[in-house]
């Protein structure tokens, strides 16, 4: 089965609703993984599964579930990280805006794309990880700091649209 890992610690909201109505529709196994809660997943995963036994029709409905989760891990610094890198398999696409896990995931082969519609691979994860470092020294100094830009229509369509593209060249070639 198809399945999308993301690192829902750093996946605003307005697109875990992108992603959940994407999921339920082609009902792929999604793991949804942070150190909290998050009601919204939560939300999808029970009218997933009540439209999944609905379509069954079955005497027993009560077997099927969604395969939405969404995972909770300890609130340390790369716990999330540390989870999806050990449990990400392909077929897959992960989600983050996270480049050093990008950069872990895009070792192992996993496709990934972040939460402004960017595809990391081996050919570009240099570059994005020296930027990101090279950044990371400039805010420490002081001389530099930049904030992330708010996401906009703009940003949420591009990652709407990456998503869409990811989703049918990988799944054409199962």
């Amino acid at each position: 089965m198809f399945t999308l890992y993301i690192d829902a610690d750093s996946c605003p909201k307005n697109l875990r609703v992108i992603l959940l109505r994407c999921i339920m529709k082609n009902n792929y196994a999604a793991f949804f993984v942070a150190d909290r809660p998050l009601k919204d997943v939560q939300r999808a995963y029970e009218e997933h599964t009540a439209q999944l036994r609905k379509q069954a029709g079955s005497a027993d409905v009560r077997e099927i579930k969604s395969s939405i989760q969404n995972v909770v891990v300890k609130a340390d610094m790369d716990s999330a990280d540390d989870w999806i890198v050990e449990h990400a398999e392909l077929p897959c696409l992960a989600i983050t805006h996270d480049i050093p896990l990008a950069a872990r995931l895009v070792e192992k082969d996993i496709p990934v794309i972040d939460d402004r519609g960017g595809v990391y691979s081996k050919e570009n994860m240099a570059q994005r990880l020296s930027i990101r470092n090279a950044m990371k020294e400039f805010r420490e100094m002081g001389i530099f700091s930049e904030k992330n830009r708010p996401l906009g229509p703009k940003e949420t369509k591009a990652f709407s649209d990456a998503l869409n593209s990811m989703l049918h060249k990988l799944t054409l070639k199962q």
